[in-house]
């Protein structure tokens, strides 16, 4: 048994992780350059905007809309690490993009994604991800088929959101839904020449054909990693290095959801307000200081955690996890 000197000692070096590795991040953000930090990000945002409309014209399923379509709260906190929110009237901008670009209002998407998922973080109950469990689904059908449903669930569920809502909430918020989804929809008719029937088609096909890994890389990344209960829970960097996993590289996963996504999801839990690109270049040093202290730094191949959650779906998706006690960290 340690005596309480002991203790409150072990304490403060645990309480010292992390802000030891915030100074070597911070020291690394300092030392790159304005291209680095925000302008590989803006150049990626500005570049998907212009090439919209010709890969519409060339009928090619443009990800960008997807891309944001997927991730309002992403998309505010991109914007936010890019450097652009900044005043009053860029927080309102920054709202419209948002929502022209996705089915949620920015309020419904940043209370779910950054106040709850990244605040508690595999907390049951608050930051869980099981918002993408349906235990009565079979596992094929939840893998490889209901995903393919989200583009038509979105919307219903996005209506859903704005229920208790101000009357001046549900009015900036509609319209700009609208935008997007006629705007996707005028391109398709006027630029690409497709009849009413296709242009829909292919805007539902464009969702579905990438539903499928956005459903997998929610619940690859969090669940089947140890789970916290929210009155005993561990110090920060303990509870992002044990319930955060990093998928590899993947061009096409890379461009449609970003490295903080994929292969950086842990340096973006423990930095949520890094870019993409900067959290691609404090990768090594999280990777090695994590390492050095013995701490987890978890990684895993989508087609790995693919086999672990078809072979264990009744114990990852259908069963409540069991809430993980980290021995001598609590």
């Amino acid at each position: 048994m340690q005596s309480n000197p002991e203790k409150r000692r072990d304490t403060a070096e645990r309480e010292t992780l992390m802000m030891e590795l915030t100074r070597l991040v911070q020291k690394s953000v300092r030392e790159s350059s304005w291209w680095e930090r925000r302008g590989i990000d803006c150049s990626i945002l500005t570049a998907a905007f212009i090439s919209l409309p010709a890969g519409t014209h060339t009928h090619t399923f443009t990800t960008f809309h997807y891309r944001h379509k997927r991730h309002t709260g992403h998309l505010e906190m991109i914007l936010m690490r890019c450097g652009l929110f900044c005043t009053p009237a860029c927080i309102t901008r920054i709202s419209v993009v948002s929502q022209v670009c996705g089915s949620f209002s920015a309020r419904a998407g940043v209370q779910a994604h950054v106040k709850m998922h990244h605040a508690h973080t595999n907390v049951i109950g608050l930051g869980d991800s099981s918002t993408w469990k349906i235990p009565f689904l079979p596992r094929s059908v939840y893998l490889f088929i209901a995903p393919l449903a989200v583009p038509i669930i979105t919307p219903i569920v996005a209506v859903g959101q704005l229920k208790g809502q101000s009357p001046l909430q549900i009015l900036r918020t509609a319209p700009c839904v609208c935008l997007g989804f006629f705007s996707q929809y005028y391109l398709l008719r006027s630029v690409s020449g497709l009849s009413c029937s296709s242009a829909l088609l292919v805007m539902l096909l464009c969702r579905a054909m990438f539903s499928l890994p956005y459903i997998h890389v929610n619940i690859f990344q969090h669940i089947g990693l140890p789970m916290f209960s929210a009155t005993h829970r561990p110090k920060r960097i303990y509870q992002m290095t044990h319930g955060v996993l990093n998928l590899p590289r993947n061009p096409l996963l890379d461009w449609t959801f970003g490295h903080s996504l994929i292969n950086c999801h842990v340096e973006h839990h423990l930095f949520p307000f890094l870019s993409d690109n900067m959290c691609l270049k404090v990768k090594p040093l999280v990777s090695q200081y994590l390492k050095e202290k013995k701490l987890p730094y978890q990684e895993d191949a989508y087609i790995s955690r693919l086999s672990l959650f078809f072979h264990k779906y009744q114990e990852l998706m259908v069963f409540v996890p069991p809430i993980t006690e980290l021995v001598g960290i609590q």
